[in-house]
């Protein structure tokens, strides 16, 4: 009978990210969602990727007693000096859903020249143990915001982002694609030493 795999516990709501880190992390581990464990109720999310993905996975390690991961991401646009950025999730405010987001950074650089469409993805990824050390890795993709949503794939920002060296959205690519070459996706890869470490 073959030994349980080792899980590791993902600090988000969001299902949209849990898909994605599940794919890249399946065969390394058993990979579950917050919904898991009820009652476990993350930080509040300041203005620095690094200490909000740390703060996020160390809460859950300490909670579920379990190796936790935990990520902060964004999307920085050169024509609004590099936000919304770690407040990418909150843009425009909390009533609006993704598409009210996109359809609010559309509006902030519409007329702008191309290069002030330049943009980048960014995410720091963090791996707690459950005696509070963490570990952190970052990565990035780079790109241009299109003038309109394309692409039902992905989530968040992908229908608005075209990664340099395609001519196609992030929400257009298949799934397998856009996990390598994400900002997440990068992240992890880097990770990957330190989350075997905290699965030892």
């Amino acid at each position: 009978m073959p030994a349980p795999r080792k899980r590791i516990v993902v600090a988000t709501g969001n299902a949209g990210k849990l898909r994605e880190i599940k794919a890249l992390l399946s065969d390394l581990c058993e990979v579950v969602g917050l919904d898991a464990f009820p009652g476990v109720s993350l930080p509040d999310e300041g203005e620095d990727y690094r200490e909000n993905a740390a703060e996020k996975a160390r809460v859950a390690a300490r909670a579920t007693g379990l190796p936790a991961l935990g990520d902060d991401s964004g999307i920085e646009v050169a024509g609004l000096g590099g936000a919304p950025g770690p407040l990418s999730a909150r843009y425009g405010g909390a009533e609006l859903d993704a598409a009210g987001r996109n359809a609010r950074l559309l509006e902030a650089i519409s007329g702008v020249a191309a290069e002030a469409r330049a943009a980048r993805f960014y995410c720091v990824a963090a791996v707690a143990w459950p005696d509070g050390r963490v570990e952190t890795a970052e990565g990035e993709c780079r790109g241009r915001i299109l003038d309109t949503p394309s692409g039902g794939g992905g989530f968040g920002y992908d229908p608005v982002f075209q990664p340099d060296g395609y001519d196609v959205s992030m929400a257009e690519l298949p799934e397998v694609e856009k996990n390598r070459l994400s900002h997440r996706g990068r992240a992890l890869v880097a990770l990957r030493p330190a989350i075997l470490r905290a699965l030892a």
